[in-house]
């Protein structure tokens, strides 16, 4: 096996730093605990922040990079670090367009988030989450790779990574587990495993530094539990404002379930097109788009007033404008459509005192009064209680986790044991990394940390890879791969072909523990014309043929019977699926499928997934079709 960069993690960061490897010529083996890639990544509701992006120049945003700067200063306060931050922002067209140009992904679509001065939040025009159509957009081009190229992209699911090996200051590989057998992996190693906001752990990192927060629910999926951070703190690399927690003020409360310890997340955009907040007694009570932080402590204050629940409200423009959120989230029965009528009698209040609340904010857009929370942006008024409106009630959940590694500017992760020299071969990117966001992220910048960051660390371990190959292999590692053969193609300035006479690591074990797993997606098809040689290009690349529906038929009453979740089925599209023993196998996991239970899920599968998914990635769970419905798969 030829030298490769290893990837720890398969969210946005570790693809991101595994395709840019990738295009600079290298190999990659990616590590993945989990049996799916994708993260939280894929769970970003908003979208991307770009400065200075073709969207923006086309929409005549006078945006600046150095105006996306200034507002992420203000926003990390006193635990700023310029250096990261301008390797944030300055890059972060680049970001976006790499993104567009690269994967085929629409992006004009520009929103105004909190904290921010101009839209520069990017999504497509899809029905689909930005955060779900660029993730896996790079997770369908990755698991393509690895089906065509295996020599130069691997991938290993269910591979925990439970130790950084190291050679004095030099880091040499790592050591995971598969199937219950440790294995040891050689080369440079990127660390992409995500935050610790699901860190309920017996060793959690929140119930260490935030106390005050372990009891919060939660919008990350269960593997956010900080092992990255443990791992790397154990071989000296510093842990910096691990305190710097952020709750998100919209988590989604399930009136089915309101104590549910994790909660699906109201993007952000919905206040950023015009949702308000409005407590008990049908008042708002802060600018919608202050800094997370800041409403999230607003709303707190409103509870010891006892004037909870609070409540988003989107009016009929808003809801338009976000179409598929409102769809999404009604669907999951965290939302409801109401009347102006209903819609106080549901708060508690008279229909006077909304209406007086409306006619305030409406004076306050047109500019006729001051609002007294000073909020300077409003969308898609005016606001009337002869409307109709999406309704969810809200509460702070943890989300994100600002406290991190300390990198410098090259994503290399820094050795505290040895004054803060770079380790060599050791990088840091995504949520994992600390000091990028300071003491406060800004809506929009996670999916960019994860894209900007991962590309640099892709750039340095690439460069590291390459300085030993042509340096001759001055490292220990180095000196044990025994012969090596350059090949330079000219046709292709900049691509370098590394061969090894003698294999690295454990190369064979990889492989076949590689062979183990079939390479599926759970990604929507982006192309129908997959090349291997063009990453524009991005396609299903496994068979489907021998997928066939199973002739037994189950009416709908039958599937509404197994309604637990011990015993649950759901309907798509014509066919039926027992999913009981598969929700942990979920990317968007089980709560997203506890809210079908039972039930034909046809409109919601649609506006996540494309048909392949079923056929490609959970044949094994589909039990037959809907007895008087044909099957609308398309595969």
């Amino acid at each position: 096996m030829p030298p490769r960069v290893i990837v720890v993690g398969g969210g946005l960061s570790g693809l991101s730093a595994a395709h840019t490897i990738y295009l600079a010529g290298g190999n990659v083996v990616l590590l993945d605990k989990n049996n799916f890639m994708g993260g939280n990544s894929t769970k970003a509701t908003s979208g991307i922040n770009g400065a200075l992006t073709r969207t923006q120049v086309d929409e005549k945003i006078a945006d600046s990079v150095k105006q996306f700067y200034d507002d992420t200063l203000k926003s990390a306060r006193d635990k700023a670090r310029p250096d990261l931050i301008k390797v944030l922002t300055y890059k972060s067209a680049a970001a976006v367009e790499w993104l567009q140009d690269v994967f085929g992904l629409d992006l004009t679509l520009v929103s105004r988030l909190g904290g921010h001065s101009f839209p520069r939040t990017h999504r497509g025009h899809d029905a689909k989450f930005p955060g779900m159509a660029i993730t896996y957009a790079l997770m369908q081009r990755f698991e393509e790779l690895a089906e065509k190229e295996p020599e130069r992209m691997q991938l290993i699911k269910k591979a925990k990574v439970t130790k950084i090996n190291r050679d004095g200051n030099t880091v040499t590989g790592v050591t995971y587990t598969f199937n219950g057998e440790e294995t040891v992996c050689d080369g440079p190693v990127i660390l992409a495993t995500g935050g610790y906001a699901a860190d309920f752990s017996e060793t959690s990192l929140l119930k260490k530094w935030r106390p005050d927060t372990f009891d919060l629910a939660t919008t990350n999926g269960a593997h956010a539990t900080g092992d990255g951070h443990k791992m790397l703190m154990n071989i000296g690399a510093n842990g910096i404002d691990m305190d710097k927690v952020q709750v998100h003020p919209t988590g989604l409360v399930d009136p089915k379930d309101p104590g549910a310890k994790t909660k699906f997340l109201a993007a952000e955009a919905l206040r950023g097109e015009g949702g308000l907040l409005l407590n008990s007694k049908g008042q708002r009570f802060t600018d919608e788009l202050e800094h997370r932080d800041y409403v999230s402590g607003k709303m707190w204050e409103e509870k010891e007033k006892g004037v909870w629940p609070i409540r988003l409200v989107l009016n009929s423009k808003a809801s338009n404008v976000l179409d598929f959120h409102t769809r999404h989230y009604s669907g999951r029965g965290l939302m409801k459509k109401m009347t102006g009528k209903e819609l106080a009698k549901d708060i508690g209040c008279s229909e006077k005192e909304l209406s007086k609340t409306f006619s305030d904010y409406n004076s306050y857009a047109k500019g006729e009064a001051k609002d007294p929370f000073n909020k300077k942006y409003f969308h898609n008024g005016p606001v009337e209680i002869d409307d109709t409106f999406y309704v969810a009630e809200m509460e702070p959940v943890l989300h994100f986790t600002m406290g991190g590694i300390e990198i410098n500017d090259q994503a290399q992760c820094l050795n505290g044991e040895e004054g803060n020299k770079p380790f060599d071969g050791l990088f840091v990117c995504g949520e994992l990394a600390g000091g990028v966001h300071g003491a406060n992220r800004l809506g929009g910048s996670s999916l960019l940390g994860c894209v900007v960051y991962g590309r640099v660390a892709g750039d340095s371990a690439s460069k590291y890879l390459f300085q030993k190959v042509l340096n001759g292999g001055v490292s220990t590692a180095s000196q044990r791969l025994g012969q090596i053969s350059l090949h330079i193609d000219p046709s292709q300035p900049g691509k370098i072909s590394v061969e090894w006479a003698n294999g690295v690591g454990a190369s064979g074990s990889d492989e076949s523990k590689q062979s183990q797993q079939s390479q599926t997606s759970a990604g929507p098809v982006m192309s129908q014309n997959a090349d291997s040689n063009d990453p524009g290009k991005v396609s299903a690349t496994n068979s489907m043929k021998d997928f066939k529906v199973p002739d037994e038929e189950y009416s709908l009453e039958e599937v509404a019977k197994h309604n637990k979740k011990e015993d649950l089925w759901i309907a798509v599209k014509g066919v039926v699926m027992n999913v009981t023993d598969w929700v942990d196998e979920h990317p968007g996991g089980p709560q997203a499928l506890f809210s079908h239970m039972g039930k034909d899920a046809s409109e919601e599968f649609e506006m996540l997934h494309d048909d392949e998914v079923i056929p490609k990635y959970a044949a094994g769970i589909v039990i037959g079709r809907v007895k008087g419905q044909e099957v609308r798969l398309e595969y």
